[in-house]
């Protein structure tokens, strides 16, 4: 059994002049979902698509769409998985036309009409759906900040489907219009999670200070979320990572900034939690700041997936405001 928001049928001549959506196969009769810019799948009766699957979680997966077009599937923590074309993912999978979607015994089809798929057009016949492979990429420098609302999973468990759904909504909104109004580009969501990057190739300190300027923007931006929703369980935080590094980024639609720079940036901000900082920065981002501002204040933490001690500088969001000001005003 399963329920959307809202049903409907749909015959397949009409697929074509559509965007994208998902389609399945209920009491014999094909119907469909007009996929939105975020939703959620789950056995929750709130979510968007409702799959009363025992082997579903209450919010087992999210969809959403990027800057681009491009659609993103991502598993949230789920206990029995997401599963695309049969494969279980672990990280935010791209979907292409006609990926299958797997969830428990239920089976979705995810449409784009308009979109080309890149490998098949050239020629190998295999869809590529995960993330992180690319055959054609460029190398550039890029400043990286990843932001993570913290306690999103007690968060999840204890708001109305619905209600979480409108306020994540809404922050990705904000976070967007954040970061582009700051030169930045949002490569993805990952539910609870955003990752945005600058072009730092000619004038990295430029591209840092923006990534500073959104990392204070975003948390005013999460400030006021907690204002508008007064039911929260518990207030909304934010911790953020920032990197300056050296990534490859996919030549093709999806425009993804993949590398060790990146997966670091991921690491700085878990690592907020544990050194009691908002902002984590690496020596590769902090030595683009003046040195009086972090010199004596630089922790060395153990990186997972790193042999060498990483050096680090935390601060808080009213710090780093501060920082700011005097460098604007310098």
């Amino acid at each position: 059994m399963l329920d959307v928001d809202p049903p409907a049928t749909v015959h397949r001549e009409e697929w074509r002049n559509m965007q994208a959506f998902l389609t399945f196969t209920h009491l014999g009769q094909e119907r469909k979902i007009d996929c939105k810019e975020a939703m959620t799948l789950g056995r929750d009766a709130g979510c968007n698509v409702v799959l009363s699957d025992p082997r579903a979680s209450r919010v087992h997966a999210m969809l959403y769409r990027t800057h681009d077009g491009s659609y993103y599937l991502a598993d949230e923590r789920s206990s029995n998985g997401s599963y695309v074309n049969a494969v279980r993912i672990t990280l935010p999978t791209r979907l292409n036309d006609g990926d299958q979607i797997s969830i428990g015994s239920t089976n979705l089809q995810f449409h784009l009409p308009n979109a080309v798929n890149h490998l098949e057009a050239a020629g190998t016949g295999t869809r590529r759906t995960t993330l992180i492979v690319k055959q054609n990429v460029e190398l550039l420098r890029i400043a990286i900040l990843v932001a993570d609302i913290r306690g999103f999973t007690r968060l999840s468990e204890s708001l109305p489907v619905r209600q979480l759904t409108e306020m994540m909504n809404q922050w990705f909104r904000e976070a967007t219009l954040c970061i582009t109004a700051r030169d930045g580009v949002i490569d993805k969501f990952l539910g609870d999670c955003v990752y945005a990057r600058w072009e730092a190739n000619r004038d990295p300190v430029t591209a840092l200070l923006h990534a500073l300027d959104a990392a204070c923007e975003l948390n005013r931006i999460t400030l006021r979320l907690c204002e508008q929703y007064l039911d929260l369980p518990q207030p909304l935080h934010i911790g953020v990572g920032i990197n300056v590094g050296n990534a490859a980024l996919g030549t093709d639609q999806g425009r993804t900034a993949i590398g060790d720079a990146v997966n670091l940036t991921f690491r700085l901000q878990e690592h907020t939690k544990h050194l009691d900082c908002d902002i984590l920065l690496n020596r590769d981002a902090f030595l683009h700041l003046p040195a009086d501002q972090w010199q004596g204040h630089e922790q060395i933490i153990s990186v997972a997936g790193k042999t060498m001690p990483l050096e680090v500088w935390g601060l808080s969001f009213n710090h780093a405001d501060t920082l700011l000001q005097t460098i604007r005003t310098a």
